[in-house]
C-alpha cells in the first residue's frame, strides 16, 4: 500500500471512531416535568427541582433532559399533557401544582416511576398505599398545605380579633376544594367567626370576589390552597393592595411579592426533594421503596411594610411566633 494511501485510510478510520464511540453510549435519561401552574410563578421552583436533581449527580443538558408542560392552573389539560409525556416516553415523571397533576400521571401510566408533590394525603387520594412504603411507580412529597386551613384562619383572626366575619377564596374545580371548606367552617364555628365563601373559578370571579368583600364590609380574606389560584399571584396580592384588605395565603412567595401573611411549609425545599427523588430513581432505586416525604416545620410569614400600609398593628405574640419579617 502506498503511503497517501495509508494516511487516507487511517484518516478515514480515525473520523469514524467519533462516530461510533457515540452510537454506543446509552441514551440521555429525560424527566416529564408536568405542573399544574405556569412557569411565570414557578420558575423559583424549577430551579429547586434542579438543585435537587444536581445533589444526586444530574445535570440538566449535560447528563439528563427535562421536558416541561405548564397546565396554567387549568386541571382539565392535565391528563391529555401527562399522557402524551408518558407516550413520549419519558424515564421518569415528576409532577408539582398539587393533586391534579399527580393524579392525571397516575392515569397515565403504570409503569413509568411518578414523583410528585401534594397539599394532602396521597394516600387518602389513591396516589400511594402508605406513607413509608407507597408500592406502585409513585412517591413524593406531601406539603399538607390543604390541610393546613384551620391554622391560617386561627392566625388571621389574631391579626384582625374583631371582626366577625372573613371572606373565605376558594378555587372549586380544585380537587380539595369541599373539604377545605369544610375544615374552614368547623374552624370558624370553635373561633365564633362567620365565613364568607367566594368561589373562583377566573379572574373576573377573583376581582368579583374582592368586590364583594369591599361591599360587604369584610374585614380579611384568607386564600385557600389551589394551584389555579398560585398562577394568580400578583393579581391577588395586587386586588389585596388596592382595596385595603388584610390576606392570608400559604406560601411565602406571596407574601415576597407584597402580600401581608402566609403560613405553610417550604414549598422550594418540597421541590427540592423531588429533584433528589428523581435522580436517585435514575440510579435505580424504586419508587415504591422511598417514602413519602412531609414537612416538619411550618413558616409564617409577615410582610410588615404591607402590615404598615394597610394600617394595621401585628400583635407582638405573631411577631414572635413568625420564622421570617419582612421590612
Amino acid at each position: 500500500m502506498k503511503r497517501r494511501e495509508f494516511i487516507t485510510l487511517l484518516g478515514g478510520t480515525a473520523a469514524a471512531w467519533p462516530l461510533a464511540a457515540r452510537a454506543q453510549q446509552p441514551a440521555m435519561p429525560v424527566i416529564g416535568f408536568l405542573n399544574a401552574r405556569s412557569p411565570e410563578d414557578t420558575m423559583h421552583l424549577v430551579a429547586a427541582f434542579r438543585r435537587g436533581l444536581g445533589e444526586g449527580g444530574f445535570i440538566e443538558a449535560q447528563n439528563v433532559a427535562i421536558e416541561y408542560r405548564w397546565a396554567l392552573g387549568q386541571y382539565d389539560q392535565l391528563p391529555a399533557i401527562a399522557a402524551e409525556l408518558a407516550h413520549r416516553p419519558v424515564t421518569v415523571l415528576a409532577t408539582g401544582g398539587g393533586e391534579p397533576g399527580a393524579l392525571a400521571a397516575k392515569s397515565a401510566t403504570s409503569a413509568i416511576p411518578i414523583v410528585f408533590v401534594v397539599g394532602g394525603d396521597p394516600v387518602k387520594e389513591g396516589l400511594v398505599t402508605s406513607f413509608n412504603l407507597p408500592g406502585g411507580n409513585s412517591t413524593g412529597v406531601s406539603v399538607l398545605t390543604t390541610t393546613l386551613e384551620p391554622k391560617r384562619l386561627g392566625l388571621l383572626r389574631e391579626l384582625v380579633p374583631r371582626t366577625a366575619t372573613i371572606g373565605v377564596l376558594g378555587n372549586p374545580g380544585y380537587l380539595a376544594y369541599e373539604s377545605q371548606l369544610r375544615d374552614v367552617q368547623e374552624a370558624a364555628r370553635a373561633l365564633a367567626l362567620q365565613v364568607l365563601v367566594l368561589p373562583a373559578n377566573t379572574d373576573d370571579d377573583i376581582e368579583a370576589a374582592f368586590e364583594t368583600v369591599v361591599q360587604r364590609r369584610i374585614a380579611a380574606l384568607t386564600v385557600l390552597a389551589a394551584p389555579f389560584l398560585d398562577t394568580r399571584r400578583d393579581k391577588l396580592v395586587a386586588l389585596a393592595a388596592r382595596y385595603a384588605v388584610p390576606t392570608m395565603y400559604q406560601f411565602r412567595e406571596f407574601v415576597a411579592a407584597g402580600g401581608l401573611v402566609s403560613y405553610g411549609a417550604n414549598v422550594a425545599d418540597a421541590y427540592r426533594q423531588v429533584g433528589v427523588y428523581a435522580a436517585r430513581i435514575l440510579k435505580g432505586e424504586k419508587p415504591g421503596d422511598l417514602p413519602i416525604m412531609q414537612p416538619t416545620k411550618f413558616e409564617l410569614i409577615i410582610n410588615l411594610r404591607t402590615a404598615k400600609t394597610l394600617g394595621l398593628s401585628i400583635p407582638d405574640q405573631l411577631l414572635a411566633l413568625a420564622d421570617e419579617v419582612i421590612e
